[in-house]
């Protein structure tokens, strides 16, 4: 059977029933392999892809709804059952699920594809990122955003919106950001700090650039918060035991 034939994301099953070539109980997360012990290829592509979920998943456990990850076979075809996996993207996004835990991510059993992919580019994977991957996200996942970028050239950026069942390319703002009009966050290069790795990186970010914390960004700035409170209320207390004292002596 060809593997153009495949689950559409928004309605996999518009009748109510699967496709002929789908069996009337089709194989669930749980009986499909969900680990083929092929590591990451770099140190810095593996912090990239954590610091997009990271944010992310805070933003959207804020939203109560919604699930990323990365790295992680997604089936989208009977035909993978058999043997074909397809190795899923390197960050990716799905709205309106519930959260939680996932073995790999099955289209027929999630009601869904994803909503937003980026690949993580490498000179062993560019070319299928650009040209083969690309094909399967938009002719048989039909996912409706689609970026790329490249850790070790930060030139090598694209981001494209499914439009007529074609990807037309979204083109960067004045200050070459990447914007998701479905998530309604953007893409930004950001110098810093990543597990104590210095380096540019990608970063989700609200539309006014205001980036999008991760779980242990955001610990440390409540953490600073909370210093800076105490830290007000304890001047406010000396100032009113002076001003005691002061009006004491009187």
């Amino acid at each position: 059977m060809p593997l153009a034939q495949s689950l559409l994301p928004d309605d996999p099953w518009p009748q109510g029933y699967p496709p002929e070539w789908m069996p009337p109980t089709p194989p669930t997360q749980d009986e499909l392999p969900c680990d083929d012990g092929e590591p990451m290829e770099t140190q810095r592509h593996k912090w990239q892809m954590d610091i997009l979920i990271d944010a992310l998943d805070r933003w959207l456990q804020e939203r109560g709804e919604g699930y990323t990850n990365g790295n992680m076979f997604v089936y989208f075809s009977l035909e993978q059952t058999r043997g074909r996996h397809f190795r899923g993207p390197d960050v990716f996004v799905v709205l309106g699920v519930p959260r939680g835990e996932r073995k790999s991510w099955v289209v027929w059993e999630q009601g869904k594809a994803p909503d937003v992919v980026i690949e993580l580019l490498s000179p062993t994977t560019a070319a299928a990122d650009k040209g083969e991957k690309k094909t399967i996200y938009q002719d048989l996942m039909r996912v409706p955003e689609y970026f790329w970028f490249d850790p070790f050239n930060q030139d090598d950026r694209a981001g494209f919106r499914l439009t007529d069942g074609l990807y037309q390319p979204i083109e960067p703002d004045g200050q070459g950001r990447l914007h998701s009009p479905l998530l309604g966050l953007t893409l930004v290069l950001w110098q810093g700090e990543y597990q104590s790795l210095d380096g540019t990186w990608l970063r989700w970010a609200l539309p006014d650039g205001t980036l999008l914390p991760t779980y242990a960004e955001a610990a440390w700035q409540a953490a600073a918060d909370a210093q800076q409170r105490a830290e007000r209320a304890e001047a406010e207390i000396a100032r009113l035991k002076a001003l005691l004292e002061r009006d004491g002596t009187r």
